[in-house]
């Protein structure tokens, strides 16, 4: 494992795996995953993005971010740790089967159901359920299994039942995201929003969803009513309409985060698919706070 990037798994035998997240990097990435997941930061300052909220973060952050919610950390690059890392977070993530269906609809379990539906948007913890959440985060690893699990539960039981939580992605976010029931357009998906930064190979994603290349073209295209990579590019931009809210950031390193190679083409392609230059929506933007 690299010495700039560690994740160390404190707790993963278990419903659900809780541990520690540190990067040293200078760059980051827009991704999303199938399981929940509850990080408290707890070194580090920067923008936190989670779908089309953009936010400052700093030691304390502590955040619910529901299953597929695209999100990620740019850590501030001028400003190291005592420790010389950039970010670190104490992290915890369980899959939907952790918490069964039939068990949600108990009574005793309302709040936790309730926690589990804001997640869809992410939520800011804050004030008290803040100090609660996060102590009980620290203590987990050292518990026994079944005194782990209970502590869970009544974690997720004051997420649930605080009124001091703070949306993060808007309701017209949530409602005009991915969604497709065909299991191979998921995966096309999925592998691009892990790859954006990468040059997408078309051989490699026919691989993966077990089609010829010429038949994986016609077939995105037949189902979703664009190219692959007219898609991918939707997903870059996306990412870049976030960045540009943060003006310590110049357009250029916005490009690169968002995986172009030359500001010319990054300029070209925002302008196809958001109708203005990266500069004017970061001005329109700026106009509206």
């Amino acid at each position: 494992m690299s010495a700039l990037f560690e994740k160390i798994i404190l707790q993963e035998n278990a419903s659900f795996s809780i541990g520690i997240f540190q990067d040293n990097l200078d760059k980051s990435s827009w991704h999303y995953h199938d399981y929940y997941e509850i990080s408290f930061i707890t070194e580090g300052t920067g923008k936190r993005i989670v779908a089309d909220s953009i936010e400052d973060f700093q030691p304390g952050d502590l955040v619910f971010i529901g299953r597929n919610l695209p999100h990620t950390w740019i850590v501030d690059k001028n400003q190291l740790t005592p420790n010389k890392r950039m970010l670190e977070m104490v992290f915890l993530q369980f899959p939907a089967e952790a918490l069964s269906s039939e068990l949600l609809l108990l009574p005793e379990f309302k709040n936790v159901a309730n926690a589990l539906n804001l997640s869809e948007r992410g939520i800011r913890i804050i004030d008290e359920t803040l100090n609660n959440v996060s102590e009980i985060m620290l203590q987990l690893p050292y518990l026994n299994n079944f005194e782990r699990f209970l502590q869970f539960f009544k974690l997720m039981d004051s997420i649930g039942q605080s009124t001091n939580l703070i949306p993060l992605a808007t309701k017209e976010y949530i409602n005009k995201r991915f969604s497709s029931k065909n299991k191979r357009i998921q995966s096309i998906h999925e592998y691009l929003m892990n790859n954006y930064r990468e040059s997408v190979d078309l051989k490699q994603i026919a691989s993966l969803v077990s089609m010829a290349e010429g038949s994986l073209c016609r077939f995105f295209k037949m189902h979703v009513g664009i190219t692959i990579f007219e898609y991918l590019n939707q997903i870059k931009i996306e990412f870049a309409c976030n960045l540009l809210m943060d003006n310590n950031l110049s357009i250029l390193d916005v490009a690169i985060d968002s995986g172009f190679n030359n500001l010319s083409h990054f300029n070209k392609q925002f302008k196809v698919n958001t109708g203005v230059t990266p500069k004017e929506y970061r001005l329109r933007f700026n106009e509206l706070i």
